[in-house]
């Protein structure tokens, strides 16, 4: 592949422009990001119907009404569970901050001079009493946060609804739109574009879809152990780290330190902190020797730094749609820089004198 001058500008400002637009448009972009999440997982669900002899329109609205039953049952199931966890712990906060008063200030004020009057726990009870408990939980309160701006509802809802259509729609003509983006490339480096295109769809795709379903099993792993240890925030703290457990170790690391601060409120026991590091050692093994095996292996490629670094940089510069695009995005770029590594070894630059010998050897004799 050899391009051009014209075409190497015509790219890098595609590419500029591409950012610029990305970065402006961030805030409105994230329904038509998980719209596209959500087309790209159950795609190749739709192929196979397809191959069965179903219309492309009927394959997709049964793989659409699949997900849709399971997204909405999900939600059915988990929202009121979480929101009576949410309650009960801002119930329970007051003791949290009674026992630290007690116990854990007067400890920093003898060992390290702190004085305890500058972390006024009395005025953060009085506001979380004011603002949580009056609005009957967590539920109430992001509701009655949400009605008192017409424009806020207005923008919330319409995403909402966005997101099925936007999936529907891409669903259906997902094949359609990269046959246009093939017959757009320039015809000398489609077979490149195309061969790393399929590079990062076998293994962006794989990873994708075993990674949601790891983190809906740790979700459900951690949930159980903590519920059965007798942790009164079992769920909520469970199904968190399940969520975050996409970021290499965070899960682990946020779900056991928020955990054992839970039991060890709750309890008053440090030997109850053996059960929990129990339950997410147990967690963490089966992810580490059976899940990730089985549903992900190692598809990505990537070092577990540069997966946080991805993450952490696509939030910072584009807020919550960053974080959604980051690994995507991270794992494409793998390709591309294994693509050039790969041309790199092969080139005049990185070993001239090999490739002279082999120009020698192939020389007819005289």
């Amino acid at each position: 592949m050899k391009l051009t001058d014209s075409q190497k500008w015509l790219i890098l400002a595609m590419m500029i422009l591409s950012g610029v637009l990305f970065y402006l448009l961030g805030p409105v972009l994230t329904p038509f990001i998980l719209g596209a999440l959500f087309a790209y997982l159950g795609d190749p669900i739709a192929d196979r119907l397809e191959k069965k002899g179903l219309s492309r329109t009927l394959a997709v609205v049964i793989v659409f009404s699949v997900m849709t039953i399971f997204v909405a049952l999900l939600l059915l199931v988990l929202i009121p569970i979480l929101n009576k966890q949410v309650i009960l712990l801002v119930k329970t906060v007051p003791q949290y901050v009674q026992w630290i008063g007690e116990n854990v200030l007067p400890w920093l004020e003898t060992n390290f001079g702190l004085d305890k009057e500058i972390f006024e726990l009395d005025s953060f009870v009085t506001w979380l009493q004011t603002h949580w408990l009056q609005a009957g939980g967590f539920a109430a309160n992001v509701a009655g946060g949400i009605t008192r701006s017409g424009t806020l509802i207005a923008t919330w809802l319409a995403n909402l609804l966005l997101i099925p259509v936007v999936t529907f729609y891409l669903m259906r003509d997902w094949d359609k739109f990269i046959t246009t983006i093939d017959h757009l490339l320039p015809r000398e480096i489609e077979p490149d574009i195309a061969r790393i295109a399929k590079e990062s769809d076998e293994m962006l795709g794989a990873f994708l879809r075993g990674q949601v379903t790891v983190m809906i099993a740790l979700g459900a792993v951690y949930s159980i152990g903590l519920w059965l240890i007798g942790l009164k925030f079992a769920l909520l703290i469970g199904m968190l780290a399940g969520l975050l457990s996409f970021v290499p170790y965070m899960g682990f690391a946020v779900g056991i330190v928020i955990a054992g601060i839970a039991m060890m409120f709750q309890t008053h026991d440090p030997i109850q902190l053996l059960w929990v590091a129990l339950v997410f050692g147990i967690g963490q093994m089966l992810e580490g020797m059976l899940l990730t095996p089985l549903l992900v292996g190692d598809r990505i490629g990537l070092h577990p730094v540069t997966v946080i670094f991805a993450v952490l940089a696509g939030g910072q510069l584009f807020g919550f749609f960053g974080v959604l695009v980051a690994l995507p995005v991270a794992a494409v770029i793998a390709v591309v820089i294994r693509d050039l590594h790969k041309r790199y070894l092969e080139s005049h630059l990185y070993d001239a004198s090999r490739l002279q010998a082999q120009a020698d050897d192939t020389k007819p004799p005289e």
